[in-house]
């Protein structure tokens, strides 16, 4: 994936983390970013660092480099999914258009710097916000493309849809 391309950078949670030492706390922080380039595109990362600054880049650095491609229909995902991490289950249905993005944190940020504007979600388990992301790019990544599933089977999209 090039680097360069404009993503739009939404940070999901920023945490603080103590460490104590023998001459008091020593504090650092943990940056979870998402970035997307409204249009389909998204990633997400995870960095750590002793101040805030550092540790967003970090984030964002790794973020486009862990960047996936959603199969998107209109406005919307193709079909009903859930994805799965650990403990974290996060179920992703399509909605008709003008619903909008129907989702809790987490989920609805990834939604929208991926340019999705039609989305029910609903998370089930785990509220860890590292896994929930996770969840719902396990959930993303197992989406299918009507396009590349009507080429394997000989068919048109025209076909597949009905």
């Amino acid at each position: 994936m090039d680097h360069d391309r404009d993503f739009t950078e939404k940070l999901i949670k920023l945490n603080r983390v103590a460490k104590v030492v023998k001459g008091g706390r020593r504090f650092s922080f943990s940056a979870l970013i998402v970035v997307g380039d409204k249009n389909g595109t998204v990633g997400y990362g995870y960095g750590k660092a002793n101040d805030v600054a550092e540790a967003i880049r970090k984030a964002v650095e790794k973020a486009k480099k862990n960047v996936i491609k959603v199969p998107m229909k209109n406005s919307t995902i193709p079909h009903r999914i859930q994805g799965e991490f650990k403990s974290a289950k996060v179920l992703l249905k399509p909605a008709a258009p003008g619903t909008g993005i129907i989702a809790g944190g987490p989920v609805r940020a990834v939604m929208e710097v991926g340019g999705i504007n039609d989305i029910l979600s609903k998370s089930l388990g785990s509220q860890n916000a590292i896994n929930i992301v996770k969840a719902v790019f396990e959930g993303l990544t197992g989406l299918m493309d009507a396009r590349k599933i009507a080429r394997d089977r000989g068919k048109s999209v025209k076909e597949m849809w009905g």
